[in-house]
C-alpha cells in the first residue's frame, strides 16, 4: 500500500514542490498549482507569448487553457489528512522527499527541498553518509581516548592501590591550570578591547577639547578686533573734533552738524527706476530690489544701464552731508556704494573710481572697489551697511550698522564735486532694500 505513494507525483505541484493547492490541469495533462502555473504563463508572455511551454514537459500550451481538476483536489486533501510517513524509507514530512541531507547547524536530517528552503539555505549542509562519517570519526576519537584512560587507569592500579589517586591528584591540577589559563586569557582580551575603547573615546574628548580652545581663542581675537576698531574709530572723531574745537566761531558754528558723532537723518526716499537693469526687479515702493534671470521687455532709454545689473537712488547730492542704510542679507553676490550721475551705463566699465563709483561688493569674498581692488579680511559679512557720504569733503564712509564698526573709507578728495546719487549692485541670488 505504501509502494503506491512513494514520490506522490500526482499531489505535488512541479512547480513549487508542495501539495497542490487549487489543482488545474493545463492541454499536455500535467497538473499546477493554480497559482503556479498562473505566475508562470504570465512570467514566460513577457519574454515571448508566442512560445508558451509547459514547466515539466516542455509541451506547447495556450494561456487560458486551465482545467480545473476537483478530484485530484479532494485526493490531496485526503492525503494531508493521512499526514503520510512511509515504513520503509525516511521522507520528508513536509516535502515527501528522502532525506538523504543533514543540516549540520542545526543537527537534523533534511531532503533536497529542505536545503534549499529560507532555513537552511546559509548552513552548512552534507550527504547524510558524509555527516555520519564525520560523527562516528568523533566519537572514535572520544572512544579512543577513553580506552587509553581506562588502560592506564588498569596499568596504574597494577603498581598499587592508591597509585590511581596519585595520578589523578596530579592530573586534576594541570587540567584546572589549563581552565584558568584560558580565562585568563579570555579576562585579558577583553579588558584589552576595553582600554582600546577607553583610549579611543579618550582621543575623541581630547580632540574636541581642543576644537572648544580654537573657537574660544577665535572669538576672543574677534572681540578684541572689534574693539581695536572702535577704539580706533573714537580716536578719530576725537582727533576730529579736536580739529574743529581750533577753528574760528564762525566756521565752527557754520560745521557743527557735519560732526561724525551725530548721525544724519536718513537721505534716500527710493530707487530710480528708469535706470534699473532689465533684470532687476524693485519693489512697489521702489524701495527694494532683487535679481531676476528673465530680462524686462523695457524701454532703451539713455539713463538705464544696459550692461551692470545696477540702478541707482532717487536723490542726487552735491553738497553737504548724507547717511543712508543698506540691508544686504545674506545674499551672494552685491555691492553698495555712490556712484556719479554721469557713470556709463549702457557699455562695460570698470566697477573703480576712475569710472565714477565707489563702493563695496560681497562675491565669494569682501572687498572695496578700488583699483586695484582692496580685499576686507573681516571675520564676518555684515547684513546691514551705512553709507556716509561727505560731499564737501569728497569722502565717502562704509560702516557696519549692527556693531557701528567701520568697514572702509575713501579718503577725502575721493569724490569729485559734482551730483553724486546712491549706487547699487545686484546679482544672482541677491535682494537689496533701503532702510527706513
Amino acid at each position: 500500500e505504501d509502494s503506491r505513494f512513494d514520490d506522490m507525483p500526482e499531489t505535488n505541484c512541479p512547480i513549487c514542490q508542495e501539495y497542490l493547492t487549487d489543482p488545474v490541469t493545463i492541454q499536455c495533462g500535467h497538473n499546477f498549482c493554480w497559482v503556479c502555473i498562473t505566475q508562470h504563463c504570465e512570467t514566460w508572455a513577457e519574454q515571448d507569448s508566442d512560445l508558451l511551454c509547459c514547466p515539466s514537459c516542455r509541451a506547447r500550451i495556450q494561456k487560458g487553457a486551465l482545467r480545473k481538476n476537483n478530484q485530484l483536489a479532494n485526493i490531496v486533501e485526503k492525503i494531508k489528512q493521512l499526514d503520510f510517513k512511509p515504513g520503509n524509507t525516511n521522507l520528508c514530512e513536509r516535502h515527501g522527499k528522502a532525506l538523504d541531507l543533514f543540516c549540520d547547524e542545526d543537527g537534523e536530517a533534511v531532503c533536497v527541498v529542505c536545503e534549499r528552503s529560507p532555513e537552511h539555505r546559509s548552513h552548512p549542509v552534507l550527504l547524510l553518509d558524509e555527516a555520519a562519517q564525520k560523527y562516528k570519526s568523533q566519537l572514535s576519537e572520544i572512544l579512543g581516548f577513553s580506552k587509553k584512560f581506562s588502560l592506564l587507569h588498569n596499568q596504574l592500579s597494577v603498581k598499587g592501590p592508591r597509585a590511581p589517586s596519585m595520578f589523578l591528584s596530579n592530573l586534576f591540577p594541570i587540567l584546572i591550570q589549563k581552565q584558568t589559563q584560558t580565562e585568563r586569557q579570555k579576562i585579558v582580551s577583553e579588558f584589552q578591547q576595553l582600554r582600546q575603547f577607553l583610549e579611543e573615546q579618550e582621543r575623541l574628548l581630547l580632540a574636541r577639547l581642543e576644537k572648544l580652545d580654537e573657537e574660544i581663542v577665535r572669538l576672543q581675537n574677534e572681540n578684541v578686533r572689534k574693539l581695536s576698531e572702535q577704539i580706533s574709530r573714537l580716536s578719530e572723531l576725537i582727533s576730529e573734533l579736536e580739529g574743529k574745537c581750533q577753528k574760528p566761531a564762525s566756521e565752527f558754528l557754520q560745521d557743527r552738524g557735519s560732526s561724525l558723532v551725530s548721525r544724519p537723518v536718513p537721505a534716500i526716499t527710493g530707487l530710480l527706476g528708469n535706470t534699473a537693469h532689465p533684470n532687476l526687479i524693485l519693489s512697489e515702493d521702489r524701495k527694494s530690489v532683487r535679481w531676476e534671470e528673465t530680462k524686462q521687455d523695457l524701454p532703451h532709454n539713455p539713463e538705464r544701464f544696459g550692461y551692470w545689473p545696477c540702478v541707482l537712488g532717487c536723490e542726487g547730492f552735491t553738497s553737504g552731508r548724507h547717511c543712508w542704510e543698506v540691508e544686504v542679507g545674506d545674499g551672494l553676490s552685491w555691492a553698495v556704494g555712490v556712484a556719479r550721475e554721469s557713470v556709463g551705463r549702457r557699455r562695460r566699465i570698470n566697477l573703480s573710481p576712475e569710472e565714477g563709483i565707489w563702493a563695496v561688493q560681497f562675491g565669494g569674498q569682501f572687498q572695496a572697489l578700488t583699483s586695484p581692488v582692496t580685499p576686507l579680511p573681516l571675520s564676518w559679512v555684515p547684513s546691514r551697511i551705512r553709507v556716509c557720504l561727505d560731499c564737501d569733503r569728497g569722502q565717502v564712509t562704509f560702516i557696519d550698522a549692527g556693531d557701528e564698526a567701520p568697514i572702509f573709507t575713501f579718503p577725502p578728495g575721493s569724490i569729485p564735486c559734482e551730483r553724486i546719487r546712491p549706487w547699487l549692485w545686484v546679482w544672482v541670488r541677491s535682494q537689496l532694500r533701503l532702510c527706513p
